[in-house]
């Protein structure tokens, strides 16, 4: 099997596969909202339920819905560690296809919450002090990652982005790595804009190497850099030419 996958420049055709899958967070800014409702710390709101937790459940219902009717391979949401914040994953797609399918989901979004009377913020550190921030996870995996002894395609993989942190860094946000100053501090299941790391069952580390992936010697890993503002396209661009061209620009 072989997947068109554009680069950069905006041509190339690649094998082997590559699959990616987005956890795209965002803010839901909610209008009006009585003091009874003001956040007491981070954390009980995290897979929350319940009124005094769960904030704007009927807006992600909403989108969830919209998503599916449209097309758009929205496959799960979750409630995130911050007051009205929310998760929703996007994929798996193929290739070029994850940025089509996720541009989609935001627009919905917006839409959806304009029938609410709410906003969404994309910002990746919508609110400063104690509080996680929003990225957008990136999972990616190939065919030879999913397959037996995939591990070592993985950590070869990994071992790739690590000769290319910064350069990944500056199209992982909107504004060349300056969002993601406020928000990649290594705290909040965080990692250091500075390092690169990686790690099995890390949300600390730049890429996170799940723990069933880990026992399992196979399956993929998550890029835990992108912003939730980020250009999919660019993000996937840049994981493909990384991985898979071998690029040696810049090393």
């Amino acid at each position: 099997q072989v997947l068109p996958v554009w680069t950069t420049k905006g041509e190339g055709l690649l094998s082997p596969v590559l699959i990616y899958r987005f956890h795209d967070k965002k803010k839901i800014i909610l209008k009006n909202v009585s003091p009874m409702f003001c956040p007491q710390h981070q954390g009980p709101y995290y897979c929350g339920v319940g009124a005094n937790s769960a904030y704007g459940r009927d807006i992600v219902e909403s989108h969830y819905k919209a998503c599916l009717y449209a097309g758009v391979k929205i496959c799960g949401t979750n409630a995130e560690v911050m007051p009205s914040q929310w998760e929703y994953q996007v994929g798996i797609c193929e290739g070029i296809e994850m940025g089509d399918h996720l541009w989609v989901s935001r627009f919905l979004l917006h839409r959806v919450c304009e029938d609410f009377g709410v906003l969404a913020t994309l910002d990746p550190k919508p609110v400063k002090g104690n509080w996680n921030g929003s990225g957008c996870h990136t999972n990616v995996s190939t065919k030879q990652m999913r397959e037996e002894g995939g591990l070592l395609h993985i950590e070869a993989a990994i071992e790739k982005l690590s000769k290319h942190h910064q350069e990944h860094i500056r199209v992982y946000d909107l504004h060349n790595g300056q969002d993601n100053m406020r928000r990649l501090t290594g705290m909040h299941e965080t990692s250091s804009i500075h390092d690169f790391s990686a790690g099995v069952a890390n949300r600390g580390a730049s890429i996170r190497i799940p723990r069933q992936v880990g026992k399992d010697k196979k399956g993929y890993f998550e890029d835990r850099r992108p912003a939730s503002n980020c250009d999919p396209y660019m993000v996937t661009a840049a994981i493909a030419e990384t991985c898979l061209l071998e690029s040696e620009e810049g090393e």
